[in-house]
């Protein structure tokens, strides 16, 4: 029997999410995805929102 894959951590919310987009390495669910594009500059949330979307720029480097 396989693994049954239940979703992905989400990096705004960090829930397990089925369904969602992926953005390089990086998912964000379809909540989180709604929120954003619902949300005004002016709110607090924006600023919330760009904080946790700069985890995608600064991606992880193996060596």
């Amino acid at each position: 029997m396989g693994k049954v894959n239940s979703g992905e951590t989400c990096i705004i919310c960090e829930k397990l999410k089925p369904t969602g987009i992926h953005l390089y390495t990086s998912f964000i669910c379809t909540e989180c995805e709604n929120g954003m594009i619902l949300t005004d500059t002016n709110d607090p949330k924006y600023k919330y929102f760009v904080e946790k979307l700069k985890k995608i720029t600064s991606p992880e480097i193996f060596s």
